[in-house]
């Protein structure tokens, strides 16, 4: 017989989203709702494929909840799971772990959740299945989970179901550490993994070992694809399994290259067929794999770098902010179906700075004060406060520009921003 399962992990529910307040016009409803409309789309697409099983491999939650709204929400699209037949099974991951989720709500029958005290297995025999697993009790944990497990089932094919960073990642924490060949050890045919938001495919077969990534990127450090994990089991063995997209909005990173874009016509012929690519689903890491349930009405949030060498480098410097509000003019263009999270401006002047500096005037001398100054940090914050004399007393509001608060790589970011003013103002029709 056929035994099909979706395997999801780190769906972060009703993850906070902080800070849209400054953002004008973010599309609030949307980003806040967005990890509630990938559980649906995950609930809706466990039964269109008729799947036996939902496996949640950490993280369902992303912490305590701040009332019931969340439990309940999650009991609602779990019981149009049973009115299926469709079983669940959970392991808890350091963000819902059982310390953490103090609000309780009374335990469905289909939905299973394995303890942490001790790995725990569940057997299937009529679909010769066994899935084993074991909860997180506190969010860091530090040991390896893997000597609690039981030992995989004869005549059964075993899911190991856990939360783990594995050898470790950079960009997660190391909690429950543990190895491949450790995984392999135990015999099992199937780990179901959690906590690398990043889809990744550890090992292919002997047991196959997968991460499927977080359902739902929710900032802009989290870009591309994001779903689910389709597995079909036939005769004891894996004969497809294969990535589902669901996620309802998606983060992107786009750089764009304005070498020899001098004009803001120019700036627009560049940026609207990169945005028509992203639309179609032609840049941005990771997006040729899976089956997309959701393209047509998925909303793109992008952060936008702007690089190069540019003469546009000296307008941005002379009018700061033209750059960004050209960007976002061209946005709008796109039908509400991409905003601009954030526009960074990185470029360089196209003026021969070397050649510059060694001038015999005022622009020469300002450029070797520059260098002298990035040169010595002190120098810098010494030269920096006795210039700024009175205008250092800011209001409470805007404490946090101090001069005593900032670290060496602000004052050299201001002073580099400092310089591209004074080649906008006194470069502008330099030559060299």
């Amino acid at each position: 017989m056929r035994w099909r399962f979706l395997h999801a992990a780190d769906l972060h529910l009703d993850s906070p989203l902080r800070g849209l307040d400054r953002h004008e016009g973010a599309p609030v409803e949307p980003l806040r709702s967005a990890t509630r409309r990938a559980l649906i789309a995950l609930v809706d697409l466990a039964i269109e494929r008729e799947v036996q099983a939902l496996l949640i491999a950490g993280d369902l939650y992303d912490g305590d909840w701040d009332d019931f709204r969340t439990g309940l929400f999650f009991h609602q699209q779990m019981n149009r799971l049973a009115s299926r037949d469709i079983r669940v099974f959970i392991v808890r991951g350091n963000h819902d772990a059982e310390s953490r989720i103090t609000r309780q709500l009374p335990p469905m029958a289909h939905v299973h959740v394995f303890e942490s005290r001790r790995g725990g297995t569940v057997d299937l025999p009529d679909s010769g299945v066994a899935i084993h697993g074991r909860s997180f009790s506190k969010p860091a944990v530090t040991e390896d989970l893997l000597p609690g497990y039981p030992p995989p089932v004869p005549g059964r094919f075993n899911i190991g179901l856990l939360h783990t960073s594995l050898t470790g990642n950079p960009d997660h924490d190391p909690y429950a550490p543990t190895t491949e060949a450790r995984l392999i050890a135990t015999g099992y045919d199937y780990w179901a993994l959690g906590h690398i938001h990043q889809r990744q495919v550890v090992r292919e077969s002997s047991p196959c070992i997968v991460y499927p990534g977080n359902l739902q990127g929710r900032h802009a450090r989290e870009t591309g694809p994001k779903g689910c994990e389709l597995v079909e089991i036939e005769h004891g063995r894996i004969v497809r399994h294969e990535p589902v997209v669901l996620d309802v909005l998606r983060w992107h990173r786009l750089a764009l290259d304005l070498g020899g874009i001098d004009d803001l016509e120019a700036l627009a012929r560049r940026i609207d067929p990169a945005f028509e690519a992203l639309l179609a689903g032609e840049t941005g890491p990771g997006c040729a794999v899976g089956v997309d349930a959701g393209a047509a009405s998925r909303l793109h949030c992008v952060r936008v770098v702007l690089c190069g060498r540019s003469r546009l480098h000296g307008a941005e410097a002379a009018q700061p902010g033209l750059l960004e509000a050209a960007v976002r003019a061209q946005a709008l263009q796109q039908a509400g179906r991409l905003w601009i999270e954030q526009v960074r401006v990185e470029l360089a002047s196209p003026l021969d700075r070397g050649a510059l500096a060694a001038r015999d005037d005022a622009l020469g001398e300002v450029l070797r004060e520059v260098d002298r100054l990035l040169a010595d940090p002190q120098a810098l914050r010494t030269w920096a406060e006795a210039a700024l004399g009175a205008g250092a007393n800011l209001p409470a509001e805007l404490a946090d520009l101090r001069p005593e608060r900032l670290d060496e790589a602000s004052w050299r970011a201001l002073l580099r921003d400092a310089e591209a003013m004074v080649l906008a103002q006194l470069g502008r029709d330099l030559t060299t």
